[in-house]
């Protein structure tokens, strides 16, 4: 049983890897960015909530973001493990993960941390926001959202550093390169 978490800046390719990373071990990627998407789509509550954050590149609320979480952890696919992508974002979703997992009787198995410069991930994300039409990647959101993740979500790395589940990976180059060295730098982690 896997149980993952990818992580890395925006436009890293958390999205990309994550769809391999899925696919080989057998299990659901789950992107809290297609959570919240879906939520918004179907004009939840959580999901007009959440969408007056993401249109101004902001993180959306923990609780928000742990309420759909804890919703599609519930679903039978994420029983045999998952593969987390964008989530925990902060410590205090490290420890609502944590009592999500400790209540299931469950741990992660390991944290996969994508890096590039920031360069490249702007170039990348504002070269998708043409490609995919997407409004909310513009160039001023995504220097914003880079700030955030440098913010907020290194700690996050570092906590899981601190328990010796996280392996970090370059995320610049080609995708069949980077999945490679994604499979196996997980498939070490699990092992050790």
């Amino acid at each position: 049983m896997a149980r993952l978490i990818i992580m890395g800046p925006p436009g890293v390719g958390k999205g990309t890897q994550a769809e391999y990373l899925a696919r080989h071990f057998s299990i659901p990627a789950i992107s809290t960015g297609d959570l919240f998407r879906g939520h918004v789509r179907n004009k939840t509550e959580l999901g007009a909530e959440a969408s007056g954050y993401m249109d101004h590149g902001e993180f959306v609320p923990d609780h928000v973001t742990t309420d759909m979480l804890r919703q599609r952890l519930e679903d039978n696919d994420a029983d045999a493990g998952f593969l987390l992508d964008g989530y925990p974002r902060t410590v205090i979703q490290i420890g609502a993960l944590d009592e999500m997992l400790a209540a299931k009787g469950r741990a992660l198995g390991a944290v996969l941390a994508l890096t590039a410069p920031d360069g490249e991930l702007v170039a990348r994300m504002l070269r998708r926001a043409k490609e995919q039409g997407r409004a909310d990647d513009t160039e001023s959101v995504i220097q914003r959202r880079l700030e955030l993740y440098r913010d907020e979500t290194q700690p996050v790395l570092t906590a899981y550093s601190h328990r010796g589940i996280l392996v970090t990976i370059d995320g610049s180059g080609d995708r069949e390169s980077i999945t490679a060295a994604a499979i196996a730098a997980v498939e070490g982690a699990l092992a050790a």
